[in-house]
């Protein structure tokens, strides 16, 4: 089950959908900053170990990632 009790500096997992990025899956990373979207949600901004490419555009690092089941701690291994 997803938390949404991430700090800035949390290791995590963020999965990434085929629909918008060119590899789909779940992606190492570490929270660099939390926005507040509304009373109940946050954007989670994530600074990936590798760089991950859209299926428009180049290449990123730091995605931000609004639905939680798309998030989850990771203990700091790069495989699930």
């Amino acid at each position: 089950m997803t938390s949404n009790n991430f700090q800035v500096g949390d290791r995590v997992k963020i999965f990434l959908d085929s629909q918008y990025w060119k590899s789909e899956g779940w992606f190492n990373g570490r929270v660099i900053r939390i926005d507040r979207y509304s009373e109940h949600r946050n954007f989670y901004w994530v600074e990936l170990d590798e760089e991950v490419e859209p299926m428009l555009g180049k290449a990123a690092r730091l995605v931000s990632i609004l639905n939680p089941k798309n998030l989850k701690k990771s203990n700091g291994e790069t495989d699930d």
